[in-house]
């Protein structure tokens, strides 16, 4: 798990780190890696990837609600709690469905009980699947993974993390990601839903995939009535 903070103050980005800390010491859990970007800039050209982000909205630079609105199509699974001083900004966050909004100055009890939801939230969402290879086995939760590819007899994982060849073969996927997000598009082709951008009748464009993903014409109707059930349920 990754948590990430955006604030141009560095005192308060400070504070907010001292207080996550503060939280899974008193849990008696592991600390988890902890970012911290000092503007939007910063946040937007970073490779790492976020499970949880406290974004300020009044930054130097490019603000808060368009990093938030960029993100969150980057990483749909993203989950963001805004901070701000200024509760007029509450409607254009929730334009990209943020996850919680807390006002400055922060309330360490308040910040506890909103990373207490957002673990809540992680934790029903997140089943670790072991993805074994040649070199060794990589643990994941489901959820991180984009889509799961056959190629010349060659299976790929990918993932928000990589790309990991697999040594199971496709029914191994099929019967093992049985989530609902999970689809299979074409025989060589498992796709998760979450990181769905676009799709016609023979493809699916995925975020963080360079290839789109083959739909066989036959599915896309059932593809299509899947999926916006699914998306209607995550709403």
């Amino acid at each position: 798990m990754r948590i990430s903070i955006c604030d141009d103050d560095k005192i308060q980005a400070g504070l907010l780190e001292s207080y996550i800390k503060e939280f899974f010491i008193s849990y008696n859990q592991e600390i988890p890696e902890i970012s911290i970007f000092y503007s939007g800039e910063e946040l937007l050209n970073s490779t790492q990837n976020t499970d949880l982000l406290f974004l300020d909205i009044k930054l130097a630079g490019i603000d808060g609600i368009t990093i938030g609105e960029k993100l969150t199509k980057l990483n749909p699974k993203i989950k963001i709690i805004v901070t701000t001083s200024y509760m007029e900004y509450l409607d254009d966050a929730m334009r990209f469905n943020v996850f919680r909004y807390i006002t400055k100055p922060i309330d360490k009890n308040r910040f506890f009980r909103n990373i207490k939801d957002f673990l809540k939230s992680y934790k029903s969402n997140s089943r670790i699947i072991p993805i074994e290879t040649k070199t060794g086995v990589i643990c994941v939760p489901t959820h991180n993974i984009i889509q799961v590819v056959a190629e010349s007899k060659k299976v790929f994982v990918h993932t928000t993390e990589g790309i990991f060849k697999s040594t199971h073969a496709m029914n191994y996927w099929e019967e093992n990601l049985t989530e609902i997000c999970f689809f299979k598009s074409h025989r060589s082709y498992i796709i998760n839903f979450d990181y769905v951008k676009k799709f016609d009748h023979d493809s699916i464009t995925l975020h963080n995939c360079n290839q789109p993903a083959y739909l066989t014409c036959r599915k896309y109707t059932a593809f299509k009535h899947s999926y916006l059930l699914y998306s209607e349920g995550m709403n």
